[in-house]
């Protein structure tokens, strides 16, 4: 419209960043060779972020590749949600158009969130995955429309960030794996203050090591000299350059200011300060042309020609010569779609924003929203509702104020940006008492409260209530993780619920209580859902009732199934079916079949589950058939139906990560790693075990996928290893809420590298805690796994001196506790054989004929590590009770065993079964794990080399006390050591040990070894 302009204070030429673009460049390359790049780039306002940004850019396109930038807009004192990613994502849309319809197909309505081009947006599902879920969608479409096609993606001024825009960032930055992708964000480091809420992020990105931050300095008096040579097209006089540099202090917008100010012959120290310096050069435009940009620095960080001719009220000659003025000036930009204007820098913005006066900053603010009230048009429409309420709210009219407000938080949960959802509606509750109240009264439940908790009334006719607006805040705050907020918010409704009582609400916010309470580590929500259960107990069946119900039903299933979780989630499905809440009812049904599995109905209960999961992939509800995947999948699993369980949990991974389901997708992948392990896929498990801790976006799936780590790690004999993701486990879990799906399989690792350890002690005191919290009806698949590690370890103790006292008690209420548990599965019938064949060996009285049984039941299993480990335990007491028969079949089973041992790399197994082979002289032809090659039989015993040096003493019948002094250890340790030998030889004495040595010709020579370290 204004045609050219000449500038003067912008250099032509790009001064000093050598090292800035350099860095910049190699992250190109590499985005280019596939290795995605996540960069920050902050500096001082002034000191030249945008002008490098903008080089770099264009290097980038010389590089063909595709450069989309977004900025973070500030209306008023709002950000606006997700806007640089709205509009990066036009930009990448329209430079790679088949690329990026590719990579949105299918996804259309959830994308439309941060893209309103796409289409309207489905209804979706509002929870605390609703954002997890968008942002995972997000991620995915980055890296599919980078995965051919180099992509730039600049975010700039994060400052003005909205929190939804600062966690997605974040999600990116964790997440991004794969494409050809650079994602480079900007930062005015001097506004970021203790309490800014940018610094948190920073701090967070500054522990991944995948992104690199930068920090933009001040130029040096060399590269203001060139500056300054550049902008006035002369060599500046040094006495010149020395004063602009004092000034300036070397940033690099101040700099060019004072040049001009220089060139044009004003004297550099004018003014007092430079912030007068910026005002002194806007006072000396003409006067229309000042009310022209106290106009627009009130409107916006951009402000659309359109509503600054709106508000300005001039004549259209008028304002395009107040504009050409701004521009000529070099005050006001045209935005790159020629549609607005923005100030050159922000700062000239900031000094002309805070020089206006109260009563001058409220008018303008109402003529602007009455502009767009007249016109709506006069903004983009993903815009107009939230900078309508912002400039309503500055204007200071609370009756205009409030239903924009409440129209803004509209959008915002739309958007699945709930924390400025929250904000928003933290803002109508501080309107609500000054709005007049047929203001109040015109307003719709119905309309703003998605959560409105049925209370037996019209939402459509009933005026909404501060209640409704406390429930919506409460639900915002928990879904954006602000979970303080919403105790807060939580808390204040329910005392307002004392003085006017209203059972349904009441129970509703207690059964938010109950969640947040969960989610902050302060409890386990039971003693908030049996008040709920109390308040809804007579009343009619409503949806508050039916949720209620499923509540409780879901927390027991976890926490205490059994009878009343069984009755709970019964009553559920029946409530939820009287009134028409399908998703309550799904949620109810997938609960109650796996209630019905842990009771030892496996057939119905997961025929009730296969039905979920079809009904809601049929009905489109994605949140209960994520999580039919994951409960089926683990019921499978649960009932030995690996082989099952893994094709319908590939196609889990599939489906959750189509649709953002970040959380349910680990956990099924958690899951899928256990039915691998389970069918001896350990490689495909510890890959599916990694998949869970990577795409966990809570800290329980990710504790999941660590215990199945430690797991393989200690089957494998890298007990170091497994102790290090047990503890990782153990951590993400906590201990606020113990699970007993979490807590048992806790112990039992924990036993499992004990045990392997020699800490008989320890591992007894795991069980002891465990045996101690109880087994509930339906934790029997947890619980014989359990029992079985506590029994192979007494039976692998029983050679330790220090095992005897007290091993008659553990055995004893390992027997006892195994007779409570139930056998209704062949798998949980196959470990109640292995538990007792194990306490028979822990009392020295096992035989073949209790190991057959074992064998036999595991045969019909899918299940070959377990197998070989029995069919070891077999061979041994077959070569145990003599004959030339049974040490045939102990051949072929130790064969067997020894391969499965081979292929899986369970170590631990393999040496065993090489070392009863060796002792009982038996060669295992065929099998790919051969006896240890006879040089080093000490080896082959699986001895360290300071039990070498034990053994060594001990056959020449020295005491501890002996071997400490010789080896120059202490008596205890050398106890240890000797133990621990008694038990690798398989022997229970000193004698037997040294006629095992003798035997074995160890120390032939009669030589010690040198001491081993430690």
């Amino acid at each position: 419209m204004l045609g050219p302009v000449e500038t003067r204070s912008v250099s032509p030429v790009f001064v000093g960043r050598t090292g800035e673009l350099d860095t910049l460049n190699d992250a190109l390359a590499r985005a280019a060779a596939g290795e995605p790049q996540a960069l920050l780039l902050g500096g001082e306002a002034g000191v030249g972020k945008t002008r490098l940004v903008e080089e770099f850019a264009a290097a980038a396109c010389r590089r063909a590749a595709a450069v989309a930038v977004g900025g973070c807009v500030e209306i008023g004192a709002d950000g606006l949600p997700f806007a640089p990613f709205s509009t990066a994502l036009r930009v990448l849309r329209d430079a790679l158009p088949e690329e990026f319809a590719a990579a949105v197909a299918g996804q259309e309505e959830e994308l439309a969130r941060l893209l309103p081009e796409l289409g309207e947006t489905g209804p979706g599902r509002h929870d605390e995955r609703g954002t997890a879920r968008l942002f995972e969608l997000t991620a995915r479409l980055l890296e599919r429309v980078a995965a051919r096609h180099t992509v730039v993606l600049v975010l700039e001024d994060l400052h003005w960030a909205d929190a939804s825009t600062r966690h997605l960032l974040a999600y990116l930055f964790r997440t991004l794996r794969t494409g050809r992708l650079l994602v480079l964000a900007t930062y005015r480091a001097d506004d970021v203050h203790r309490r800014h809420p940018l610094r948190p992020l920073l701090a967070e990105l500054d522990r991944l090591r995948t992104v690199r931050r930068l920090e933009l300095a001040r130029f040096t008096r060399a590269e203001v000299a060139r500056q300054i040579a550049g902008i006035l097209a002369t060599e500046p006089d040094p006495a010149q350059v020395d004063e602009i540099f004092e000034r300036s202090d070397g940033n690099a917008f101040f700099v060019e200011e004072l040049a001009v100010a220089a060139g044009e012959g004003c004297c550099t120290g004018l003014t007092d300060s430079l912030r007068d310096l910026l005002l002194v050069r806007v006072e000396a435009l003409p006067e229309r042309t000042q009310r022209v940009a106290r106009i627009a620095a009130e409107g916006g960080s951009t402000v659309e020609y359109g509503l600054i001719a709106a508000v300005a009220g001039l004549t259209e000659d008028d304002l395009i010569e107040a504009l050409r003025a701004a521009v000529g000036a070099n005050i006001l930009t045209a935005t790159p779609d020629g549609d607005g204007y923005r100030f050159r820098h922000a700062l000239v913005r900031e000094a002309v924003a805070d020089d206006l006066l109260p009563g001058e900053r409220s008018r303008l603010n109402r003529r602007y929203a009455e502009a767009l009230e007249a016109d709506p048009t006069l903004v983009p429409a993903d815009e107009r509702v939230v900078r309508l309420a912002g400039y309503w709210y500055h204007a200071h009219d609370p009756a205009r104020a409030l239903p924009a407000v409440l129209d803004a938080s509209v959008v915002a949960r739309r958007r699945h940006a709930y924390t400025e959802q929250l904000r928003l509606l933290e803002r109508a509750m501080e309107l609500w008492d000054t709005a007049p109240a047929e203001v109040r009264d015109a307003l719709r439940p119905v309309d703003y409260a998605d959560v409105y908790p049925p209370c037996g009334c019209d939402p459509a006719t009933t005026p909404l209530r501060y209640l409704d607006l406390m429930a919506e805040a409460a639900a915002a705050g928990r879904f954006a993780g602000e979970r303080e907020r919403a105790l807060k918010i939580i808390k204040r409704a329910l005392r307002l619920l004392e003085e006017e009582p209203d059972p349904l609400r009441a129970a509703w916010f207690w059964v938010q209580r109950s969640r947040v309470v969960q989610a902050l580590a302060r409890g386990d929500g039971w003693p908030e859902l049996s008040t709920a259960q109390d308040l809804v107990r007579g009343l009619p069946p409503s949806e508050v009732h039916a949720e209620v119900l499923a509540e409780a039903a879901g927390w027991s299933m976890l926490h205490r199934p059994g009878p009343e979780a069984f009755a709970a989630a019964e009553r559920a499905v029946e409530y939820a079916r009287m009134v028409g809440a399908r998703e309550i009812e799904l949620n109810a049904r997938l609960t109650l079949g796996g209630l019905m599995v842990d009771a030892g109905d496996a057939e119905a209960g997961l025929a009730e589950m296969s039905r979920v999961r079809e009904d809601a992939l049929r009905e489109g509800v994605r949140s209960v058939a994520g999580r039919a995947f994951v409960n089926l999948g683990s019921a499978l699993q649960a009932v030995g139906r690996s082989r099952d369980a893994v094709p319908l949990l590939r196609e889990g991974t599939a489906f959750a990560r189509e649709f953002g389901l970040v959380d349910a997708e680990a956990w099924v992948w958690g899951n899928l790693s256990d039915s691998l392990y389970t069918l001896g896929r350990w490689t495909e498990a510890a890959d599916a075990a990694e998949h869970a801790l990577r795409v966990g976006h809570s800290a329980k799936p990710q504790g999941a996928g660590s215990l199945r780590l430690a797991q393989l790690a200690l089957a494998r004999g890298d007990l170091a290893e497994a102790a290090r993701h047990l503890a990782t486990a153990g951590a993400r879990y906590g201990r606020h809420d113990p699970v007993p799906q979490q807590s048992l399989r806790v112990v039992r690792v924990a036993i499992g590298v004990a045990a392997a350890e020699g800490r008989i002690l320890d591992a007894r005191a795991g069980l002891r805690t465990a045996l101690e919290a109880g087994f509930p009806p339906g934790t029997q698949r947890y619980a014989w796994l359990l029992l079985l590690a506590a029994a192979v370890a007494e039976a692998d103790a029983r050679a330790l001196p220090a095992a005897a006292d007290g091993r008659a008690e553990v055995l004893d209420r390992l027997r006892e506790t195994a007779r409570g548990l139930t056998t209704g599965a062949p798998i949980w019938l196959a470990h109640q054989q292995w538990v007792e064949a194990e306490l028979h060996r822990a009392e020295g009285r096992d035989t073949a004929e209790v190991w057959s049984r074992v064998v036999a039941a595991f045969e019909c299993l899918d299940r070959p590590y377990d197998l070989a480990r029995v069919r070891y335990r077999l061979a041994q007491t077959l070569l145990a009770e003599g004959g030339e028969d049974g040490r045939e079949r102990a051949v072929e089973l130790l064969r067997l065993a020894g391969a499965v041992a081979g292929h899986l790399g369970a170590r631990p197994l393999g040496d065993a079964v090489a070392r009863l082979a060796q002792r009982a002289r038996l060669t295992l032809a065929g099998s790919p794990r051969q006896a240890p090659d006879p040089a080093d039989p000490a080896e082959a015993l699986g001895l360290t080399g300071r039990e070498r040096d034990v053994l060594r003493l001990v056959s020449a019948g020295r005491t501890n006390r002996q071997i400490a002094e010789e080896l120059f250890i202490s008596p205890k340790t050398a106890s240890v050591h000797v133990s621990n030998i008694l038990g690798k030889l398989g022997v229970s004495g000193r004698g037997e040990a040294a006629a095992v040595a003798h035997r074995l010709g160890l120390f032939p020579d009669g030589t010690l070894t040198a001491p081993a370290a430690g």
